[in-house]
């Protein structure tokens, strides 16, 4: 019987609570740089620590978010961040603000940690990781629209992911019944899909390292090289983050039609155009086209990247292992990228991010392709070694319930050895469907 959560908002509000820092991280950079009196280098190390910091969280809770309880783990997640980020907030001193974001990256990775684990457990993974990448951008939007307004220094930022953690705390009280309807067994053995999951871990770490290369100094190019206030910056921001919200909605309509091979390999292609042209941008509207498309399609890539990781294993450790790899490569990117554009200027910085991004992919489009690339029709079933039989169960009259949903993995059919009957033939008669409620004959 299947052991998966009901409701998934509670998923999604912890998911937007843990992700909110990265997509904030821009602002965080450039207003460390400035009221702070850091240098780009120095400003991106401070955002580096906050995601290394939410990576190692995740590597530390995969697999073992059942064992501790989702509830408990998503609480101590809020209450590191409301805590790191408040103190981040409240002080001035370099030390104290990097000691404040250390221990706020460690509650926002345990938050995102709780809700990946949950969202693979879902019926359908793709949604809901499409529900919570829509609620953070939406969420970051109107950040982006309102901060600038508000001054507040460094302060401000820190002080919205702290409230958003707070404003979350409710919603885990949810998840000890989504965990109750979970399943209880504690994850063990070897991880399925070893081979795919180490491509795709590996391929997600070097596409959020160029992603967030060009995020985290996105700010500064529009300051220095396109002469932008940062109220229009954050103008821009807030309309590509606008933008990444259709993207989701129609990634979410799209589901699981295409496959998941087409969305990842076409989407990461345009992505790696969009980052080019952003980084070369000389006037606002070559800038805010480059930001915009690039921001329609990242979340779009991200939820199917999500959705294939969590399809690796319904536990849900494949999807906090990858995520985790992302982090890492997120936590690297504003190093990266700054000392990049130092070095090399920002439209070569942008030339090599989106090179990075083609090379990388082609194996996480082979995974899709191996492990999901085809849409699945309901009662998609495969013998091992043979074809799908969902064109049989679909056009057989097969019972309600009785065949997987749209976009379920593929089940592998045991084979069941049946000893034969020496006396006498058996017959036909004597035998009765599984489903039927008629009487045998025999």
């Amino acid at each position: 019987m299947s052991s998966r959560p009901r409701a998934a908002w509670p998923l999604v509000a912890v998911f937007t609570a843990g992700y909110l820092a990265a997509y904030l991280l821009p602002t965080i950079v450039g207003r460390l740089g400035v009221h702070l009196e850091l240098t780009t280098a120095q400003a991106g190390m401070v955002g580096s620590a906050l995601l290394l910091s939410s990576a190692s969280a995740g590597f530390t809770l995969a697999g073992r978010v059942e064992r501790y309880g989702a509830g408990r783990t998503a609480r101590t997640g809020l209450v590191l961040a409301a805590l790191g980020y408040g103190c981040a907030a409240l002080t001035g001193s370099v030390p104290l603000v990097v000691a404040g974001v250390v221990a706020g990256g460690l509650g926002s990775g345990t938050a995102t940690a709780v809700a990946v684990a949950g969202i693979a457990a879902q019926r359908d993974p793709h949604r809901t990781s499409s529900l919570g990448l829509l609620s953070v951008s939406g969420t970051a939007g109107a950040l982006y629209l309102t901060i600038p307004h508000l001054g507040g220094g460094h302060r401000l930022p820190f002080a919205s992911i702290a409230l958003v953690a707070l404003l979350v705390w409710p919603a885990t009280s949810r998840l000890e019944g989504a965990a109750a309807a979970g399943t209880a067994t504690p994850a063990r053995g070897r991880l399925p899909h070893r081979r795919s999951g180490l491509v795709l871990a590996g391929g997600m770490l070097v596409w959020s390292m160029a992603q967030n290369a060009l995020w985290g100094v996105s700010s500064r190019i529009g300051a220095e090289q396109v002469g932008l206030s940062e109220v229009a910056i954050g103008a821009v921001f807030a309309a590509a983050l606008g933008a990444g919200l259709l993207g989701v909605m129609g990634a979410g309509v799209l589901g699981a039609r295409l496959g998941r091979a087409v969305p990842v390999g076409v989407g990461t292609t345009i992505i790696a155009g969009s980052i080019v042209l952003s980084s070369s941008a000389g006037d606002l509207g070559a800038f805010a086209t480059g930001e915009i498309v690039w921001n329609t399609f990242y979340p779009v890539v991200l939820s199917y990247l999500i959705g294939l990781a969590a399809s690796l294993d319904v536990r849900g450790r494949w999807a906090v292992l990858a995520g985790s790899a992302a982090s890492v490569g997120t936590a690297c990117g504003p190093v990266l990228g700054s000392v990049l554009s130092e070095q090399a200027g920002y439209t070569v910085m942008g030339l090599i991010l989106g090179s990075a991004t083609l090379l990388v992919a082609a194996p996480v489009t082979a995974v899709a392709l191996h492990t999901g690339g085809r849409p699945l029709v309901p009662g998609s079933v495969r013998r091992r070694g043979g074809a799908p039989a969902a064109l049989l169960a679909a056009t057989t009259g097969s019972l309600p319930g009785a065949v997987p949903e749209l976009g379920a993995p593929e089940q592998a059919v045991a084979e069941i050895s049946v000893p034969a009957l020496r006396r006498r033939r058996p017959v036909r008669s004597a035998f009765r469907t599984a489903g039927g409620g008629g009487q045998s004959n025999t």
